[in-house]
This record gives structure tokens, sequence and C-alpha cells, in this order.
């Protein structure tokens, strides 16, 4: 449980850090500010795709700093502190598009819009991001230096920038060869992503999918499966290992084979008539195409399953955050009582946060942003100065608690496993009932009330998510020697660069591809899960009504998992049960899950693997394996923006799936899994020698 994480004490903070805190470097610097700029819009692009795909997000720290030191080596003077602010701002991209493609999303697949808006979008991102920065600064000292959580992506960043070539003392670059090999296998890696992306998508050389649907026992099971072939989606596996692929798996399993047939056995005549076949007519009768739609109602209905274990998981995870942050914010109080008592001038350059009463300041001026976003969504609301208010308030205070939230937990279970999807369906839900207090269900109400509780989600989820990341950034600036207050200063400008480009982002992917909604016959949506739970949350709330059958078992399933969960804590096993995971993986199609099981199993491998190799050398070999998953993602991630921009342009002459695709396909998934094992082995062959 969190509570026993709380007491781990990490080495690298009782460790003196890399640069020493009366040695002044070049921290901020025109390169590394357009750079980091720049990767922070690249990486938002990637991860938007990943996470409209699979509702799952990876921390991009890591890439972003071997990205940073290939490329700042080029320069005459760089160093490690240079580097550890560009990964700063480029990995803040990352993280605000997350709580953006939880939320947003909904807002289109409900009909409140026709296509992405620009202006809201990019509001609600820097307000969101900005204050997810300001909340959490008053939390460093308490939960960095006195509580000395994990933080295990702040720490293993920091390992893979002081491998990178550094001198100790001095932090200049040297001339270590390690960032140049760590960024060209990231290269490396994003050319076969992009690759596989092109012949798929672009060409139809290469399959993106197997699977088949089957009537068996004279129609009376119905089996369906496939799946996905996707690089980004083995790397994904990899990075968040094999306990939550695994259980992603299993809820893929779940929701279809085991889920799709017992639904159709129970069910066949209502699902018969949903898609428009008379229940009456034989089942020999059915063509292949009848089977094919009854299976994908069937699974429909299931994945209906996933969004009652989402909510529950939400409410548990708040649940069982509330002591560990009540009190890490008591912690950071008596932190700040200290510094304000006078011992402020005391303090070191390593110690030096933006001053507290520029973060008030910060926070009292968010009121006039958050008042007018809410304040233009109830249009003509005849109350909506007084609702606006109430919105407002809680937005400050859900934005406060959430963000503690969402930092103490990345430095439990780390940024990739934060459970922010948790946070907003508790947003969603509180800030839903209470309008409908306020505003009721009937006229303007029910149209404008669930549109502003995704406003507020979309506040909410974006600061949170970037809390967690800033959490995770200045725990590397800890182990470092950084200067806290200029790392905060790179997380703003990280926001701002992906602020203006995320709904662009979002518009490409809608135009090309589709989000959460089929935009044209024989093109796969991006499934966006999170964002069509908010949409049937807020909507369902509101009285648009809520199919509770289905999500009443996932109520069932989420319990059986927290048992499992308390269990195996209470037997300290390392293996656990995380409901979230559970429900994404029921809410997916199952073939987006077997590519992820599958990177989970390769990661167990060379884990096991790496069991008897020095520290150093395990490391290394993380670090490799980390930057060879992550490049998979990003290039597969990019090139797939890029198609989904060129199908707006090219909607009739995009080329099919040519003959022979599908074994191309399978034969180059293969040679993807043993090019990443092997690769990621052998970084360590020369060292080890």
């Amino acid at each position: 449980m969190p509570q026993k994480s709380e007491n781990n004490i990490n080495n690298n903070a009782l460790s003196p850090p890399v640069v020493a805190p009366d040695v002044n470097l070049a921290e901020i610097t025109v390169k590394g500010l357009i750079l980091g700029a720049v990767l922070s819009m690249t990486l938002a692009a990637a991860n938007a795709y990943i996470g409209l795909l699979v509702g799952l997000t990876v921390s991009a720290s890591i890439p972003a700093a071997a990205v940073s030191m290939g490329v700042l080596r080029c320069c005459k003077r760089t160093n490690i502190l240079e580097n550890n602010l560009v990964q700063t701002s480029a990995s803040a991209g990352e993280s605000l598009v997350a709580g953006m493609i939880f939320t947003i999303p909904a807002l289109v697949m409900m009909g409140a819009w026709e296509t992405y808006q620009y202006g809201p979008i990019v509001a609600i991102a820097i307000v969101g991001g900005v204050l997810g920065v300001a909340f959490t600064i008053p939390l460093r000292r308490a939960l960095i230096i006195e509580a000395r959580l994990k933080f295990p992506e702040g720490v293993a960043t920091a390992e893979v920038l002081k491998t990178g070539g550094v001198e100790h003392t001095r932090g200049e670059s040297g001339s270590s060869s390690a960032s140049a090999a760590g960024f060209r296998m990231l290269l490396q890696a994003a050319g076969i992503g992009g690759a596989f992306k092109l012949l798929e998508s672009g060409l139809g050389v290469l399959a993106g999918n197997v699977g088949a649907t089957a009537a068996w026992l004279k129609g009376k099971y119905l089996f369906t499966g496939n799946i996905t072939l996707s690089p980004a989606l083995i790397g994904v596996g990899y990075i968040v290992g094999f306990n939550i692929a695994m259980l992603v798996f299993a809820g893929g399993v779940i929701g279809t084979v085991i889920g799709v047939p017992l639904n159709w056995f129970f069910n066949s005549t209502a699902l018969m008539q949903a898609v428009g076949i008379d229940p009456s007519i034989p089942l020999a009768e059915l063509t292949m195409d009848d089977w094919n739609n009854l299976a994908g109602e069937s699974w429909q209905n299931c994945r209906r399953i996933g969004v009652g274990a989402m909510m529950v998981g939400g409410l548990w995870s708040l649940i069982s955050l509330c002591k560990p942050i009540l009190q890490g914010m008591k912690s950071s109080l008596s932190a700040y009582r200290a510094v304000s008592s006078g011992r402020g001038a005391e303090l070191l350059r390593t110690e030096f946060d933006t001053p507290i009463n520029i973060v008030g300041w910060v926070v009292l001026l968010s009121v006039i942003p958050v008042f007018a976003i809410f304040y233009t969504v109830l249009g003509e609301y005849p109350d909506k100065m007084m609702i606006a208010t109430v919105m407002t308030v809680l937005t400050l205070i859900f934005g406060f608690v959430f963000s503690s939230v969402a930092g103490y937990m990345s430095g439990l279970v780390g940024s990739s496993n934060n459970p922010i999807s948790g946070v907003t369906i508790a947003t969603v839900v509180v800030s839903a009932l209470i309008l409908l207090q306020l505003m009721g269900n009937t006229g303007l109400a029910a149209t404008l009330g669930p549109i502003a509780v995704i406003y507020m989600a979309g506040l909410i989820c974006s600061g949170a998510a970037i809390a967690g990341d800033n959490m995770q950034d200045l725990k590397c600036g800890h182990v470092v020697g950084a200067t806290p207050w200029k790392q905060q200063i790179y997380q703003v400008i990280g926001v701002l660069a992906a602020a203006v480009t995320i709904p662009l982002i979002l518009q490409i992917l809608d135009a090309g591809q589709g989000i959460g909604r089929p935009i044209r016959e024989g093109v796969e949506a991006l499934s966006a899960p999170q964002a069509g739970l908010m949409r049937d949350l807020a909507t369902g709330i509101f009285g648009a009504g809520i199919n509770w059958k289905f999500i009443f078992i996932g109520f069932g399933l989420a319990v059986a998992c927290i048992i499992l969960d308390v269990v195996q804590a209470r037997r300290g096993s390392s293996f656990r049960f995380p409901v979230l995971a559970v429900a994404v993986g029921i809410y997916l199609p199952l073939g987006l899950s077997v590519p992820i099981f599958a990177g989970g199993v390769l990661a167990l491998i060379v884990k096991r693997k790496s069991k008897f190799l020095s520290l150093d050398l395990r490391q290394m070999r993380a670090n490799s394996g980390l930057l060879l998953a992550s490049g998979l993602i990003t290039g597969e991630a990019l090139m797939g923006v890029l198609i989904a921009g060129a199908a707006v342009y090219f909607q009739d002459r995009m080329p099919g799936e040519l003959p022979g695709a599908a074994a191309l396909g399978l034969l180059f998934t293969l040679a993807v899994i043993y090019y990443l094992y092997k690769r990621t082995l052998s970084s360590t062959a020369k060292a080890g020698a």
C-alpha cells in the first residue's frame, strides 16, 4: 500500500548531487530553450497518438534526456544541468497531452463541438498546466527531501544524464560516447517504428491487424479475436512492465474472449435486434457480415464492464491516498514555515524554489481565466455568473488536492503508472452531481451542464498530469544538482509550447483517423477510452441515461481486483492488481492488448537475464531497453500523425491493403520483438567484457 512505500528511502536522495551547490553552470540557454520547446511539441504529438490509441501514456523524460544529450553534444559547450532543463521542458509536453486527451475528445464525441476548437483547448491546457506546476512547488521539499519517495522515473532519468559523458566535478561534457550511443539507439528504433507505420498505413504493404470471427457449436458460441501489429504497442508493454501488461491483457480476455460469447449466449435475441437482424432467422442462414456485426455489438456491450471497473478504481485510488496526501501536505506546510522563519537566506542554490509569494500570485491571478472559461461556455444560461463562480472555486480546490495526489503518486509508482484517470473520474462525478443540484437537468442545463463538467475535467486532469511530471523532474534535478526555480520555469515553457500544438494534433488525428468515433468506412478510429468514459458519465448524470447492467458487473470485478491487490500488498508481493489496468484492458479491443502483453513478457525476460549482472550493467541495460522502446513508440506515433494528416487530403487515393500484407505484418512484428530483445542485451556486451 502507499503507506508502506512512503517509508522507502532512496539512496540517491542521501548522496551529494552530481554538480555541487557552490558550482554555477549555464542552465538556462537559448539553445536549451529552443530545443526544449521543440521536443515538448514533438513528444506531445507522439503521446497524443499512443494515448488515444490505447489509453496508456508513458513518461518521456528518458528519451528527452537522450535526445538532448545527442543534440547538445554537437555544441561547443554544454553541461548536465542544461540537458536536465531540456528534458524537463520536453517531458511537460508528454504529460500535458495526457491530461487533454483523457478529457477534451469527450466534447466532440458528445456533439458539443463539431471539431476541435483551437482557442478553448489552448486556454484549458495553459491554465491547467500552469496551475499543476504552481500547486506542486510547495510539495518539492516535503516529498523529495523529507519523505524521500522513490520517484523511479526521475532517478532513472538522472542515471541517463549521469552516464551521458559528464565529468562529475564540473558538470561539463566530456568525450564519452555514451550520449551519442543512446541517441543513436533512440533514432534507430524510431526509424524502425516509423518505417512500420509507413509500410502499414501509408503504403498497405503490411497489415496493421489480423483477426477472425467465428460461430461455433451451431452458432451457440460466438468467438471474435484479433491482434494489432504495432512496434509502438510492444514498446508500451516493455516500458510499463510485465505486471501492468499482463493485467491489460487479462482485461482484454475478460471483455472479448469470455464476455462476447457469454453475452451472445444469454442475450442473442437482443443483440440480433440491435443490429437489425430478425431473431426468428435460423442461425445457419446468417452471413459472415452478420456474425461480425453481432460480435461487434456484443463487444460494445461488454466494454461497459470496463467503465464500471474504472469508476470503482478511481474512487478506490482516492480513498487509498487520503492519509499519505494529508501527511505530504502537512510536511510541505512545515517546510515552508521553516523557510519563512528566517532560514530561507541560508538555502543553497539547489534548494531555491520559485518564491512562494509569486506562486500565490499565479494561483490568485488564475481565477480570472478560469472564471472566463466557465462564463463563456455557459453561454445563454440565466445564472451563469453564479455557476461560473462555483466552478472556479471547485477548480482551484480540486486542482490543488488532485495535483497533490498526482505528485505524491509519482513518487510512489512513477508518472507512467499514475492513476490520472481515477482523479478525473472523481472530478467528473463530483462536479456533475454538484451542478445537477444547482442547475437541474432541463432546458439549457441538460446541454450546458455536461459541457462545463468536461471543461473542468480538462483543467484538473491537465494540472494533475503536469504535477506528476514536475515532481519527477524535480527529483531528477535534485540528484544532478539543478536549481529548482529554473526547472519550474522550464516546465511552464514546456506547457506553453505543447498547449499551442495539442489542438492541431487533435484536429489532424480526428480528421484523418477519427477519435472515439468512425469517420469513414475501412478506417479504424482511435479508441480514446478515457474520453468515452468521461462523456458517458457527464451526460448520464445529467439525464441522458446509462446502461447500468454491464457497469454493475464492472463494479463487482473491480471489488474482486481490489481484494486481490490488498492481499498481495499484505503478502509483500511485487505483483499487484491495480484496477485501472484491468479496466482499460476490458474497454480496449483485445488486439491492442496482445502486443502490449508481448512487450511486458519481453521486459520480464530481459530483467531475469540481467539479474546476475553488476548494478552498473543492469542500469545500463535497463536504460538501453527504455530508449529502444521509447524510440519504437515515438517513431510509429509521429509517422501515424503524419499519415493522418495526409489522409485528410488524399482520402480517396490512400492505398488499400496489398495481398500477403497480413503475413508480412506478422513477420515484421516478430522481427521487431527480436530486435528489441537482442539490441537490449547487446548494449552491455562490450562493457561486460
